[in-house]
């Protein structure tokens, strides 16, 4: 038996993937067998709908989310993109048409994102076999084997709804390509209702959407990787998935190999449970505005000594080398150019704060010149293995017990008492060199003096 998959098209008239569907009047199964399957759930325009959640007035209002310093787009509501907002245009070049169409719009918050991430991933996790959380607004999951999964994917975004507040869409299939494929589906088709099921349609119609997909448009698949697959013939999602694997593999590697396998539905990308430790650790940022002050400097760079410090121990590791580098704005045509970075070697792998921001002050004092305006500094750590298994130095001392208590202890007050709340010293030297957030919504979730009130 089969059905129609557009019931009402005048729901999208505009949207592509509806005028690929009207034009080969697809049709579906009216149920998939009960098999093993992966889905992606995501959050539908995260930040904005974080900003949603504990603005109620602001529901039907057109939002969007600037990157830090207050520059770019980063994030549009669905109200915001039926205006023709484009994404990541300068927020100067826009700010008086914004107003006049009445957009809500703020300031990164990723202390909010965050908070609402984990909690979350905390719902969508109770309704998975096994989890993979992706990025911050999206993850994996392998659903147990169901008689129905869209009503399934229908229970995951009621309960993330109710629980968080995040409008979410789900997308199910036998791999975790073709899943967010099924994604893009319940997201863009308002007949799905939010959740899709690749396994419903038929062999026939899976090719003839596949056939207008582009290899750009898939997971895994980018625009370099898309340029090299059209120079040798393919050009479609359903040339990669019929290509030779031999043949994939030799002119391309083992991932676009995997990739292909993924479309036919034969999942070749297990999910990862336990994301890998990072191999290198980078905390950087653009000032609010550009300075040359050397104290402001140290704090700045005290600053993302501590947060990647934090990050290094989080993942149980420790870092080998630890580099500064310092740059003025290369844009500035009017003003002296400069850039510098400057890396050594820690006596013995450490993610002890204080140890690695003597060695990090120490490189900047060894980069920094007078008479330059910097726009951004940074440190970055490498050279990172696991803290259990150090390579141990012949002549230097061993760890202080002590200081692994200080550093845990430091950890626990900012993490139940919000970042900064215990700090380096050099970070009280200046506050000049912070972003730029004029327009910055309440830490509701993770300050205790800015929870929502009720009057």
């Amino acid at each position: 038996m089969q059905i129609s998959l557009i019931s009402d098209r005048s729901y999208y008239p505009f949207s592509r993937i509806s005028r690929i569907l009207n034009m080969y009047n697809f049709k579906c199964a009216v149920m998939p067998s009960p098999t093993d399957a992966y889905a992606l759930v995501d959050g539908n325009s995260f930040y904005a709908s974080c900003e949603r959640v504990f603005r109620p007035d602001l529901t039907g209002r057109p939002i969007v989310v600037l990157s830090n310093n207050d520059g770019c787009i980063v994030a549009r509501s669905r109200e915001a993109k039926a205006l023709g907002i484009p994404m990541a245009a300068p927020y100067h070049t826009l700010r008086a048409q914004l107003n006049r169409q009445r957009v809500a719009v703020f300031s990164s918050n990723y202390a909010l994102y965050g908070d609402m991430s984990r909690r979350m991933m905390q719902v969508i996790g109770e309704f998975a076999v096994e989890q993979e959380i992706y990025s911050i607004d999206e993850c994996f999951i392998r659903l147990p084997t169901l008689s129905d999964a869209v009503q399934y994917g229908r229970d995951i975004r009621r309960a993330v709804y109710q629980r968080v507040g995040i409008p979410t869409a789900v997308g199910i299939a036998p791999s975790k390509t073709l899943a967010k494929l099924a994604n893009h589906l319940a997201k863009q088709e308002r007949v799905f209702r939010g959740v899709f099921d690749w396994r419903i349609l038929d062999a026939a119609t899976a090719t003839a959407y596949l056939e207008h997909t582009e290899p750009a448009e898939v997971w895994g698949i980018g625009r370099r990787l898309a340029e090299k697959l059209a120079r040798h013939g393919i050009v479609n999602a359903r040339q990669l998935r019929d290509a030779s694997p031999a043949s994939l593999r030799r002119h391309f590697g083992v991932v676009v190999e995997r990739v292909a396998r993924e479309l036919a539905g034969i999942p070749s990308l297990q999910l990862e449970q336990v994301a890998p430790p990072k191999q290198q650790i980078l905390s950087s940022r653009s000032f609010a505005r550009l300075t040359g002050d050397y104290d402001t400097l140290r704090a700045c760079v005290g600053y993302h000594v501590a947060r990647a410090a934090e990050k290094l121990r989080a993942q149980h590791s420790a870092a080998a080398m630890i580099g500064v580098m310092l740059r003025t704005n290369p844009h500035r045509s009017d003003q002296a150019q400069y850039h510098n970075y400057h890396c050594q070697a820690l006596p013995t792998p450490s993610a002890d704060t204080l140890l690695l921001a003597r060695a990090a002050l120490t490189s900047l004092e060894a980069i920094y010149l007078k008479g330059y305006a910097y726009q951004k500094a940074g440190v970055i750590l490498s050279g990172i293995a696991p803290a259990d298994t150090p390579q141990p130095d012949l002549f230097a001392a061993a760890p202080d017990p002590r200081r692994q208590a200080l550093m845990r202890t430091l950890d626990t007050l900012n993490r139940q008492h919000g970042h900064g709340t215990i700090r380096l010293g050099a970070e009280a030297l200046s506050n000049e060199w912070r972003m730029r957030q004029e327009r910055r919504s309440p830490c509701y979730t993770t300050r205790w003096d800015q929870l929502p009130r009720v009057d």
